[in-house]
């Protein structure tokens, strides 16, 4: 990578030179020409911008048990809509957040989820997700901006099928400040079969 980037380095040099002696050879009345001879009509005007407020745009369409289904309005075409549920801990704080959607055609994974965590959590122990006293998966984090940091994962049918029969999902993380404790916090399965249905039925009035 440090070979290019110094040829790229290099060439960018050549060409600023180039660009300040061809500018030296030329008189004050060449460099004046092009303003002098200027077409207006190739000048741009500008046009207004509609200010977008993203605040505005999306809504709670319903809501099932502790998931509500969040939609985003649009001018054409059928409205997005996932499953959303915000995560506290045993003492009311907000934690974590969860969106599930559905994936189309996406063969083995039906739908698709994405948590927040905070930034402050310990990325290389990965998001830990246990349904009921069932068998827990672990799933990588992909990135991270100043919101927090973000979990995109895959469900199968299989997973779906856990979080329809059960009645909590335990989601743990590590504390990157506190490598040697867990932070759990509960996604309540309440609501969980009538909310992807509606998303399911939504998807397909949109095909």
């Amino acid at each position: 990578m440090t070979k290019p980037f110094l040829l790229l380095t290099t060439i960018a040099s050549m060409a600023f030179s180039g660009a300040v002696l061809a500018q030296d050879s030329t008189t004050a009345e060449d460099t004046q020409a092009p303003a002098a001879t200027a077409d207006v009509s190739d000048l741009d005007t500008g046009e207004p911008v509609a200010e977008a407020n993203p605040d505005n745009n999306s809504y709670i369409k319903t809501t099932h048990g502790d998931w509500a289904i969040q939609c985003l309005r649009v001018q054409e075409g059928p409205e997005p809509c996932q499953m959303y549920q915000l995560l506290r801990d045993q003492n009311g704080g907000s934690v974590a957040e969860v969106s599930i959607f559905r994936v189309p055609n996406g063969g083995q994974v039906s739908a698709g989820g994405t948590f927040i965590v905070p930034l402050e959590t310990l990325l290389t122990q990965k998001l830990n997700i246990r349904v009921d006293s069932g068998q827990a998966k672990r799933y990588d984090f992909s990135f991270c901006t100043q919101i927090g940091c973000y979990a995109r994962v895959g469900f199968t049918d299989e997973d779906v099928a856990a979080f329809r029969r059960g009645n909590v999902a335990n989601v743990t993380i590590v504390p990157a400040l506190a490598p040697d404790q867990l932070v759990t916090v509960a996604m309540s399965l309440s609501g969980f079969t009538a909310a992807f249905e509606e998303i399911t039925a939504l998807q397909g009035q949109g095909q």
